[in-house]
């Protein structure tokens, strides 16, 4: 009876929130004329994926095993769930027969219907699973699905990304391949990286070097400079050439407590 009454709710939640997660994501597309509900990189995901099927099952899949062993083992769903898996699969679905994205992913009301059937199957799945694992084989599923959904996310899918980045055309391959090297020594994923280089490449072949492009650029520049002094990637560098930390990097590290 227990389990009966988890897979009843967990269908309600699931439907709920698969709807509001896939209408929310379609909606974005839509920006600025309709206000989105989704997040800046569900949006730069699902974009870099270029409304391949197969693209968007393989990236929601990568993430699911990790939230399958967070359920597991920590008992709570991860923000994977809603940003990555369900938009993605949703999208998934509706392009096996039609690869239009105007009527298919950046369609609010499908993308809401299929975001629905998704997170109903989704929900119910991991909490009926974890409820009928038993204590003592949490665990032990955590130490196998942990480092298999590591592989995916850390190796697997920013390979993914950077051959469409490549596949993109010259300027997002270069741009991609750049940004990703760089995510990938400051922020230790390239995959960010990558979905930048891929938003400038695109952005500068429809519209050129205009105004709206330099100011992504330079925003891109900002991120990359603030996330390395505030990781302190700067003073490993520094280290790693084996230089002597200028004092004053040294002081203003110490000021926002970052680095060493």
């Amino acid at each position: 009876m227990e389990t009966v009454i988890i897979l009843m709710k967990s269908l309600i939640i699931g439907g709920l929130l698969g709807f509001s997660s896939g209408a929310g994501a379609a909606r974005m597309f839509h920006a600025p004329k309709t206000q989105g509900l989704g997040a800046f990189r569900t949006l730069g995901e699902m974009n870099a994926c270029e409304g391949d099927p197969a693209s968007h099952f393989s990236f929601g899949l990568g993430f699911f095993f990790n939230a399958w062993a967070s359920a597991v083992g920590a008992g709570a769903f991860t923000q994977d769930v809603d940003h990555r898996i369900i938009p993605n699969w949703a999208t998934a679905i509706l392009m096996v027969k039609n690869k239009n994205v105007a009527e298919t992913m950046h369609n609010p009301k499908k993308m809401g219907i299929a975001g629905a059937a998704v997170g109903m199957v989704l929900v119910a799945f991991l909490n009926t699973t974890v409820s009928a694992i038993p204590k003592s084989l949490q665990v032990t599923a955590v130490d196998v699905l942990v480092p298999a959904a590591t592989i995916l996310i850390a190796t697997v899918m920013p390979v993914l990304f950077w051959l469409a980045a490549i596949d993109a055309g010259k300027r997002s391959g270069f741009w991609g391949t750049l940004f990703g090297g760089i995510a990938q020594l400051v922020m230790g994923n390239a995959v960010p990286g990558v979905v930048l280089g891929i938003l400038i490449g695109k952005g500068v072949d429809e519209q050129g070097w205009t105004k709206v492009t330099k100011i992504m650029m330079a925003a891109i520049i900002a991120l990359f400079a603030f996330s390395s002094f505030f990781r302190g990637f700067d003073l490993q560098m520094i280290e790693q050439f084996r230089m002597q930390i200028p004092e004053w990097l040294d002081k203003a590290h110490a000021i926002f407590s970052v680095g060493k």
